[in-house]
């Protein structure tokens, strides 16, 4: 994060939270010029039932101390959410395919700084897509300017974005998550406090399974092998696609 803090906090973690749940949620609460209802999520992001864990990155993340000496423009707000800098989960983006992308704006953005920046972002090799979804983008604008903790570490800004998006690179949280479980149930690590609690030890089996199964799951939906025979995926929703 440009926080410059070499050991951040929960404060800081729960405020960057906050933020981010705020810009998702500011279209309920405030005027805008593109509305986002929050039932558009699913129907935008989620193609199928399991591949439903979304990516989310806000930007600009400054602290209160740098944010007077950012440029912050839509164009460089737009191409850091495209980072792995400024994402909430830790995996590489550029290693993954995007299924959609959800971006929501908040402040001082008018739609043709938007669209110059989206079509920027288009014209990168490093943001692909899968061939069987389209490459839109849905996009939701409010004119409410983010509002910050006053005297915390998040800088005020006029204008802010948060993306969220459906994206195979997440697998690499898995495969991350699997090898810590694995370390640890084979030494059978903390397994005695759950099955004195009343679960049994195959649900470990079986979870660590399904997580299996999960990766290969987004695997198989980012390769360009992958063959789009299933009726489920909803397609893109309202009029706010790019």
């Amino acid at each position: 994060l440009n926080f410059c803090l070499s050991r951040p906090t929960y404060t800081n973690l729960n405020r960057l939270i906050a933020q981010i749940v705020s810009s998702i949620t500011a279209s309920l609460r405030f005027d805008g010029a593109l509305n986002v209802d929050l039932t558009e999520f699913q129907t935008n992001l989620v193609p199928y039932p399991r591949i439903h864990f979304p990516l989310v990155t806000y930007a600009p993340l400054v602290s209160a101390e740098r944010a007077y000496h950012e440029q912050n423009t839509v164009a460089d707000m737009t191409n850091t959410c495209f980072e792995p800098g400024s994402q909430m989960v830790k995996c590489d983006p550029r290693r993954g395919k995007y299924m959609a992308v959800c971006l929501l704006y908040r402040g001082d953005v008018v739609p043709k700084d938007i669209n110059s920046a989206i079509s920027s972002v288009k014209a990168k090799r490093t943001v692909q897509f899968v061939e069987w979804s389209p490459t839109g983008f849905k996009v939701g604008i409010n004119y409410q300017p983010p509002t910050v903790v006053p005297g915390g570490d998040l800088g005020k800004t006029t204008r802010s974005v948060c993306m969220i998006s459906n994206t195979s690179a997440i697998a690499e949280a898995w495969a991350r998550l699997d090898h810590k479980f694995d370390l640890m149930y084979a030494k059978r690590a903390f397994v005695h406090w759950y099955v004195g609690e009343g679960m049994e030890e195959g649900e470990f089996s079986e979870a660590r399974e399904d997580m299996a199964a999960l990766e290969r799951d987004y695997e198989e939906i980012g390769s360009d092998e992958y063959v789009d025979d299933d009726e489920t995926y909803t397609g893109s929703r309202g009029n706010s696609i790019y």
